[in-house]
């Protein structure tokens, strides 16, 4: 296995700065299900696959992003892979004019955030996702229109990019790279380096994340298991 963190991001998040929402043990971990379903096991063996299966409800499904796809252990199933790029911004750029309208979330906007996020599915959301970090949002007559925020924090460098929505009749406004940049420009302030992941075949955002200061790192693959 690769030392490297962002190899396997899921399980560097759950084995140091956000540990303390890891549910398993040294054999396989899963995030605390109110955050979302991300998990990870030690290795392919027996013994850690089947720590895995048993981290898993009736029910409930997880969600594995590894370099390749993830074999299913005895009792889980493959609902689903889809491939990734794992994009990096070692140079991201920097606030522009205007950017000050994006303005810090909170637990007052719970609701709206969980709307618009189970609209547009910009990655899976769950009562407590908007809790993995800081999150920001634009108003437009009230309404939040676009939101981005940050979600795995896989060791002391690297901090994820996630949660980049916007309602389709706010699109075209150049909101989310306002926002972008402002999650970006807090993860620079804490001494972090901007990562994310997005579905490798959506070229429009791959592009603007590049426009950003984003560059791919290397291709990764989901891997979506439920109990069978």
């Amino acid at each position: 296995m690769s030392s490297h963190p962002l190899d396997r991001p899921v399980w560097t998040m759950l084995t140091t700065r956000q540990a303390l929402l890891a549910r398993g043990d040294r054999r396989a971990w899963r995030i605390d299900p109110g955050f979302g379903p991300f998990a990870a096991a030690r290795d392919q063996g027996d013994e850690a696959m089947a720590a895995l299966a048993d981290l898993v409800r009736p029910g409930e499904h997880v969600w594995l992003v590894e370099p390749e796809e993830w074999p299913a252990p005895s009792d889980l199933v493959t609902v689903r892979t889809a491939p990734l790029a794992q994009m990096v911004a070692e140079a991201p750029m920097p606030l522009q004019p205007g950017d000050d309208q994006c303005v810090l979330l909170g637990d007052a906007d719970a609701a709206e955030m969980a709307e618009l996020a189970l609209a547009t599915e910009p990655g899976p959301w769950r009562a407590q996702t908007r809790r993995y970090g800081q999150f920001y949002g634009v108003r437009r007559q009230g309404r939040l229109a676009a939101m981005a925020g940050s979600r795995m924090l896989p060791g002391d460098t690297y901090a994820e990019l996630s949660g980049v929505c916007t309602w389709p009749e706010y699109r075209g406004q150049g909101l989310a790279a306002q926002l972008i940049r402002q999650v970006m420009a807090g993860f620079s302030a804490r001494g972090l380096t901007p990562f994310l992941h997005s579905y490798a075949g959506n070229a429009k955002a791959i592009g603007l994340y590049e426009a950003l200061g984003f560059r791919t790192r290397r291709a990764m693959v989901v891997t979506v298991l439920e109990r069978g």
